[in-house]
């Protein structure tokens, strides 16, 4: 019987973080962090698109809720379809399909529910402070597991998603008439 080692923490000397299991990573944190990074930044632009060009923060819900759970039906077929595991080393791909269909339709679902209350106003504000959230979440996912420059990677999850926000307020706007 093996007994749990503790995770070691960051060489002081360098600042680096430890290094992990190359298998946990592979099948378990790279397809976790693909789908809250698909998940996250794919369903802002319907949701807040969708919440500029109604007013209702019920419609934004359900069309987050549609994009949310569509995209993680997909992103989890893509996953395990993509291959066996056997060659690349990781893992059963039904495992991996739950695993990134979970995180997209958990990413997408974050930044939704706050639509479920009454005020446009209040929903969006929330909506806002919950996706500077989740991207600050996966920022750090990345830089813990994946060792990437921390900077660098909060500048590439929060432009990349500022873009994409970005647009589905433009488009809801547009939509709008405003």
């Amino acid at each position: 019987m093996t007994s749990a080692m503790p995770e070691p923490s960051p060489d002081a000397a360098t600042g680096t973080p430890p290094r992990h299991d190359q298998s946990f990573i592979l099948q378990k944190i790279q397809p976790a962090l693909l789908g809250l990074m698909d998940g996250s930044v794919s369903t802002l632009a319907p949701i807040f698109a969708t919440a500029g060009l109604t007013g209702k923060p019920q419609d934004a819900f359900y069309v987050g809720l549609a994009a949310s759970v569509g995209a993680g039906i997909s992103m989890g077929l893509a996953e395990s379809l993509s291959d066996d595991g056997v060659v690349s080393g990781r893992g059963t791909p039904l495992l991996r399909g739950a695993i990134t269909g979970g995180a997209t339709t958990l990413g997408g679902m974050l930044h939704t529910l706050p639509f479920l209350l009454h005020s446009l106003h209040t929903a969006l504000t929330l909506a806002y402070v919950v996706v500077v959230f989740e991207l600050v979440v996966i920022a750090f996912i990345k830089y813990r597991y994946m060792r990437s420059p921390l900077a660098q990677t909060v500048m590439q999850v929060v432009v990349g998603g500022a873009v994409v926000f970005g647009v589905g307020v433009w488009l809801g706007r547009l939509g709008a008439g405003g």
